[in-house]
């Protein structure tokens, strides 16, 4: 692959939110703009997908799309910022630290790719709230149900440790994400401490009143956050279809499903189990499907990946039959 081709311009990728003239954020003072300024979601979608504010996140995230890791040595890497995604009218949204440099940077789609995201759909597929168990690509047939996804920091920044001036750079782009979906939205769980860390001055702009001082991050932790009363501020969230903004979002704190965590059992599928299904039930996201036990499914749902065989061709039953199993076990 050429070195100039190895960059995506916008509206080269499948499902690309942006095109050539989406307007491009080069500082701060951009993405506060352009961020209020977004009066849809696919609109804010596409700003964030090109923004180019922070220098060394930039750098960075196209460095590695241009010299890829190995194992991806033939896949053409997004290296842009990740937007937000999932259902357009949440009940309940998952905030994570930033994208992979190898997993949402490669595939466009945050904890999309990545080991992180194996455990952490592995359990929403177990609670009801994925349609599927894994998460591999954009186009992949994912759906998230009553739940959207999104980053504190939209692009990969290097060792996994945003810059406290990147983090409030971004954040514009979160509180926009938050006022769209604000009519819908009763449960915001935060993966790690500094997305819980990150989401204080967000939902103070979003215009909740924040505890001083703030609540320690745990796993389990839970907030619940009182609107305060803007008129102004309530005309613009309001939407048609969803007219009574609600009065209090619950915040809830879970451990990131990072490698460093899952295999040193400071989270286990158990205990993300417990956080989702907390939150499903307080979002008030009730589903027909039956939930799948943690100690059998975190390993039946895995099976395509750690035996790609068995998903191509005739064998491709033997999966299905297989994530079935689990389903009538449980």
């Amino acid at each position: 692959m050429a070195a100039d081709e190895t960059l995506v311009p916008p509206g080269n990728w499948p499902c690309d939110p942006a095109g050539p003239h989406t307007p491009v954020a080069h500082g701060a003072g951009d993405v506060a703009m352009l961020a209020e300024g977004a009066a849809t979601l696919g609109e804010l979608s596409a700003r964030q997908s090109v923004c180019r504010a922070c220098p060394r996140l930039v750098a960075w995230r196209e460095q590695v799309a241009s010299s890829r890791r190995r194992a991806f040595r033939d896949e053409r890497y997004w290296g842009r910022p990740i937007p937000g995604w999932g259902a357009e009218r949440p009940r309940l949204l998952i905030v994570g630290l930033a994208p992979a440099a190898h997993g949402g940077n490669r595939t466009g789609r945050v904890f999309t790719g990545d080991r992180s995201g194996d455990f952490l759909f592995a359990s929403l597929y177990r609670c009801g709230l994925a349609v599927q168990p894994t998460s591999v690509a954009i186009g992949d047939g994912q759906r998230l149900v009553g739940t959207r996804m999104a980053a504190a920091v939209r692009c990969a920044p290097p060792d996994n440790k945003p810059e406290p001036a990147e983090r409030d750079t971004c954040a514009p782009w979160l509180v926009a994400e938050l006022r769209l979906v604000a009519a819908d939205l009763r449960v915001v769980v935060c993966l790690g401490g500094f997305a819980w860390q990150a989401m204080w001055p967000v939902m103070r702009s979003a215009g909740f009143a924040v505890p001083r001082p703030r609540p320690a991050f745990g796993h389990g932790a839970e907030v619940r956050l009182t609107r305060l009363h803007d008129p102004k501020r309530r005309a613009r969230q309001e939407s048609p279809a969803s007219p009574q903004v609600p009065d209090s979002v619950l915040l809830i704190g879970c451990y990131h499903p990072s490698q460093q965590n899952t295999f040193t059992g400071r989270v286990t599928p158990e205990m993300l189990d417990a956080v989702f299904v907390r939150a499903r039930t307080s979002a008030g996201l009730e589903t027909s499907q039956q939930l799948l036990s943690a100690s059998f499914d975190h390993v039946i749902s895995y099976a395509p990946q750690f035996f790609p065989k068995m998903a191509q061709g005739a064998n491709q039953n033997r999966v299905t039959v297989l994530l079935l199993s689990a389903q009538s076990i449980a």
